[in-house]
């Protein structure tokens, strides 16, 4: 069983869709389909003709797969299923499978590729980090994942799109040295 903090964290918010339908149906929204408007921008992004946004979407890609890995890992440290395999009276919006939701996929990959495309665009992408938080958010409010699982999710996918940014930075600068003679402002 969970630790009572999260148990008590995921009732607020499960709980606010069954008092709201409106709520109710943004939770399934952002927590089911949301990942096609991911998967639609990393696309867009690589198909423009910048070299910087598919730079962008391959340390982005990178990172989904490193984040994967080792959310496999931290997976095999700790295991729980779903709150409504484990919960009574859970607001279940989304019909999923029983398995372990430590940590949260869905939640890893957005916030590994949405802090990529903050790192690397700045300016109004931070947007993509609060369509990462609602995500996280609406994973808890449909009733497949405690908070516990969502918190570590984001955290993976924040620190390996940290890590793999700086190893591009740095990629970069080396090679813009190594053509130009001078030092780049990455080094």
């Amino acid at each position: 069983m969970e630790w009572e903090w999260n148990v008590d964290l995921f009732r607020i918010i499960n709980n606010l869709g069954r008092d709201n339908e409106f709520i109710s149906d943004m939770y399934v929204v952002f927590a089911h389909y949301s990942i096609y408007l991911l998967v639609a921008a990393v696309i867009l992004y690589f198909l423009s003709r910048n070299r910087s946004n598919k730079v962008m979407v391959i340390s982005s890609i990178i990172t989904v797969v490193i984040s994967e890995i080792i959310g496999k890992l931290v997976g095999l440290l700790h295991s729980n299923n779903q709150p409504f395999a484990e919960l009574g009276n859970v607001h279940n919006l989304i019909v999923k499978e029983v398995n372990n939701s430590f940590p949260s996929d869905h939640t890893m990959i957005f916030f590994a590729v949405s802090v990529c495309i903050w790192l690397f665009r700045r300016k109004y992408s931070f947007l993509w980090i609060v369509l990462a938080i609602l995500v996280a958010l609406s994973r808890v409010g449909v009733g497949v994942h405690y908070p516990a699982d969502v918190m570590v999710g984001a955290i993976i996918g924040t620190l390996v799109a940290n890590i793999v940014y700086k190893m591009v930075c740095k990629q970069q600068a080396i090679k813009s040295y190594s053509e130009s003679g001078t030092k780049s402002k990455f080094m």
